[in-house]
C-alpha cells in the first residue's frame, strides 16, 4: 500500500496522480492563511511584529520535520539497502536548509524589537544554527566522493549522527535558561496561544508543508531521472 514511499516507480505513479490537486489545495491553503494572518489581531506587547510568527514557527517546524524524515530514510537505507532512501535524502536536504535559513532570519527579525539584538548565543538559536551547518555539510558531501555508494552511506551515517541535535533543539528551552519562549502550541496541556492566532498559524504551517512537499516531489522526480541516466 505504501510502496511509493520506498519504490521510485511507484512514487512517480502516485505523485503524478496527486500533484495537480496538491498544487491547487496548496494555493487555496496559502491564500486562506495569508487572509487569516491579515485579519489576526496584533499583540498588546509586540504589536505588528507578532506576525513574523506566521513565517518563523512553520519554518522552524519544517526544518526539524525535514531532518527527521531524512533520519528515518537513512535508517531504512542503511538497514534494508533501499537506494530510494538516499535519493530522498539528497533531494530534500536543500529544502530543509532553506526552511532553517527562513527560521533563523525571521527569528532575528523578531528578536531585534523583542530582545534588542539580532542574535544571542541562546541555546535554541545556537542549536538551530548548528542544524543549518549540518544541512550545508550534507549538501556539500553530496557533491563529493566519486563512488556513489560510499557517498550515500557516508551521508546517511552523518545524518544519523546529526539527528542527536533534534531533541536538543526541541527541549533546549526546557533544559536551559533561554531568552526563547517555551512551547505555546505543541505542549501536552492546552495551547496558551489564543485561537485567533492559532488558526492562522496552523493554516500557514499547513500551507508551508504543502509547498515544501510540492518542491520535494519535483526534486525527487528530477533525482530519479538523474539516477536512471547514470545507471
Amino acid at each position: 500500500m505504501f510502496n511509493f514511499l520506498i519504490n521510485p516507480n511507484q512514487f512517480n505513479k502516485f505523485v503524478d496522480i496527486i500533484f495537480k490537486p496538491l498544487v491547487i489545495i496548496a494555493l487555496i491553503t496559502l491564500s486562506a492563511g495569508l487572509m487569516l494572518v491579515y485579519l489576526s489581531p496584533l499583540d498588546y506587547q509586540q504589536g505588528l511584529t507578532v506576525k513574523i510568527m506566521y513565517i518563523h514557527v512553520p519554518s522552524a517546524w519544517l526544518a526539524l520535520i525535514t531532518y527527521a524524515i531524512m533520519t528515518i530514510y537513512s535508517i531504512v537505507g542503511l538497514a534494508f539497502k533501499i537506494s530510494f532512501s538516499f535519493i530522498i535524502n539528497k533531494a530534500i536536504a536543500p529544502i530543509g536548509a532553506v526552511f532553517t535559513i527562513l527560521c533563523l532570519l525571521s527569528g532575528s527579525m523578531w528578536g531585534k524589537p523583542m530582545w534588542g539584538t539580532w542574535w544571542v548565543w541562546d541555546a535554541r538559536l545556537t542549536s538551530v544554527a548548528i542544524l543549518l551547518i549540518i544541512y550545508l555539510l550534507i549538501i556539500f558531501l553530496n557533491q563529493t566522493f566519486e563512488n556513489r555508494e560510499v557517498r550515500e552511506k557516508t551521508i546517511a551515517i552523518f545524518i544519523l549522527i546529526g539527528s542527536v541535535n533534534l531533541p536538543i533543539i526541541k527541549f533546549s528551552v526546557d533544559w536551559w535558561n533561554t531568552l526563547h519562549q517555551p512551547a505555546s502550541v505543541s505542549k501536552l496541556s492546552s495551547p496558551s496561544i489564543d485561537i485567533s492566532m492559532l488558526q492562522p498559524l496552523l493554516t500557514m504551517t499547513l500551507a508551508f508543508s504543502m509547498i515544501g512537499l510540492i518542491i520535494a516531489i519535483l526534486r525527487i522526480k528530477a533525482e530519479i531521472l538523474l539516477r536512471k541516466k547514470y545507471l
